[in-house]
Protein backbone atom coordinates (compact mmCIF):
# COMPACT_ATOMS: atom_id res chain seq x y z
CA UNK A 1 0.00 0.00 0.00
CA UNK A 2 1.21 3.67 -0.56
CA UNK A 3 1.54 4.97 2.72
CA UNK A 4 3.24 8.77 2.04
CA UNK A 5 4.54 10.73 -1.28
CA UNK A 6 8.65 10.79 -0.95
CA UNK A 7 9.06 13.55 -3.18
CA UNK A 8 7.74 15.65 -6.06
CA UNK A 9 9.90 15.56 -9.28
CA UNK A 10 11.22 19.33 -10.65
CA UNK A 11 12.02 19.07 -13.90
CA UNK A 12 14.93 21.44 -15.16
CA UNK A 13 17.34 22.46 -17.90
CA UNK A 14 19.48 23.93 -15.52
CA UNK A 15 19.54 22.32 -12.08
CA UNK A 16 22.15 24.84 -10.57
CA UNK A 17 19.81 27.41 -11.52
CA UNK A 18 16.60 25.88 -10.20
CA UNK A 19 18.46 25.20 -7.01
CA UNK A 20 19.16 28.72 -6.54
CA UNK A 21 15.52 30.10 -7.72
CA UNK A 22 14.25 27.43 -5.07
CA UNK A 23 16.55 28.37 -2.22
CA UNK A 24 18.08 31.84 -2.44
CA UNK A 25 14.63 33.36 -4.23
CA UNK A 26 11.42 31.07 -2.33
CA UNK A 27 13.59 30.26 0.63
CA UNK A 28 13.31 26.89 0.90
CA UNK A 29 15.32 24.41 3.39
CA UNK A 30 18.28 22.63 0.93
CA UNK A 31 19.09 19.29 1.91
CA UNK A 32 21.73 18.84 3.52
CA UNK A 33 22.70 14.96 1.98
CA UNK A 34 21.64 15.91 -2.09
CA UNK A 35 22.23 19.45 -3.94
CA UNK A 36 19.57 18.71 -5.61
CA UNK A 37 16.72 18.02 -3.25
CA UNK A 38 14.99 20.86 -1.80
CA UNK A 39 11.81 21.07 1.48
CA UNK A 40 8.79 23.19 1.58
CA UNK A 41 8.14 21.61 5.16
CA UNK A 42 8.36 17.64 5.07
CA UNK A 43 7.31 17.79 1.07
CA UNK A 44 11.06 17.45 -1.10
CA UNK A 45 11.35 18.77 -4.29
CA UNK A 46 13.89 17.09 -6.35
CA UNK A 47 15.55 18.89 -9.10
CA UNK A 48 16.81 16.82 -11.95
CA UNK A 49 17.34 16.94 -15.59
CA UNK A 50 15.64 14.87 -18.08
CA UNK A 51 17.88 15.79 -20.74
CA UNK A 52 20.65 14.25 -19.24
CA UNK A 53 18.56 10.80 -19.05
CA UNK A 54 17.88 10.70 -22.93
CA UNK A 55 14.38 12.34 -22.02
CA UNK A 56 12.66 15.43 -23.50
CA UNK A 57 12.12 18.25 -21.11
CA UNK A 58 8.83 19.70 -20.46
CA UNK A 59 7.59 21.91 -17.87
CA UNK A 60 5.35 20.16 -15.09
CA UNK A 61 2.07 22.84 -16.23
CA UNK A 62 -1.49 22.41 -14.34
CA UNK A 63 -0.41 20.33 -11.30
CA UNK A 64 0.47 23.58 -9.29
CA UNK A 65 2.42 22.33 -6.15
CA UNK A 66 0.72 24.49 -3.14
CA UNK A 67 3.57 25.80 -1.38
CA UNK A 68 2.00 27.29 2.25
CA UNK A 69 2.61 30.66 3.36
CA UNK A 70 0.96 32.54 6.27
CA UNK A 71 0.05 35.28 4.44
CA UNK A 72 -0.41 34.98 0.30
CA UNK A 73 -0.51 39.05 -0.04
CA UNK A 74 3.21 39.72 1.78
CA UNK A 75 5.36 36.86 0.03
CA UNK A 76 3.92 37.75 -2.89
CA UNK A 77 5.20 40.86 -2.84
CA UNK A 78 8.62 39.97 -1.53
CA UNK A 79 8.60 37.33 -4.17
CA UNK A 80 7.78 40.56 -6.71
CA UNK A 81 10.23 42.55 -5.44
CA UNK A 82 12.86 39.41 -6.38
CA UNK A 83 11.92 39.15 -9.62
CA UNK A 84 8.95 36.99 -9.74
CA UNK A 85 6.31 37.38 -12.04
CA UNK A 86 3.20 36.05 -11.10
CA UNK A 87 -0.07 34.80 -13.72
CA UNK A 88 -2.66 36.80 -12.46
CA UNK A 89 -4.37 38.22 -9.70
CA UNK A 90 -4.35 36.42 -6.18
CA UNK A 91 -7.07 34.00 -6.10
CA UNK A 92 -10.02 34.14 -3.40
CA UNK A 93 -11.90 30.86 -3.56
CA UNK A 94 -13.99 31.43 -0.36
CA UNK A 95 -11.98 28.49 1.40
CA UNK A 96 -8.30 29.82 0.24
CA UNK A 97 -6.02 32.75 -1.30
CA UNK A 98 -3.71 31.33 -4.24
CA UNK A 99 -1.04 33.05 -6.33
CA UNK A 100 0.24 31.48 -9.60
CA UNK A 101 3.70 31.66 -10.62
CA UNK A 102 6.37 29.80 -12.62
CA UNK A 103 9.58 28.86 -11.74
CA UNK A 104 12.42 29.49 -13.79
CA UNK A 105 11.77 26.45 -16.00
CA UNK A 106 8.43 27.31 -16.51
CA UNK A 107 6.66 24.74 -13.83
CA UNK A 108 3.97 26.14 -12.11
CA UNK A 109 4.10 26.53 -8.75
CA UNK A 110 1.42 28.42 -6.06
CA UNK A 111 1.25 30.36 -2.85
CA UNK A 112 -1.04 28.70 -0.62
CA UNK A 113 -2.93 29.42 2.66
CA UNK A 114 -6.53 28.03 3.30
CA UNK A 115 -7.94 30.75 5.86
CA UNK A 116 -11.43 28.97 6.48
CA UNK A 117 -11.42 25.99 8.98
CA UNK A 118 -12.41 22.39 8.12
CA UNK A 119 -14.97 21.10 8.91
Amino acid sequence: MITKLDFVGIPSQDAERSRAFYVDTLGLRPDDRARFEVWAGDTCLGIWEPEKMGMPFAPQKNAHPALHVDDVAAVRADLEAKGVVFNGETFDTGVCHMALFCDPDGNDLMLHNRYAPRD
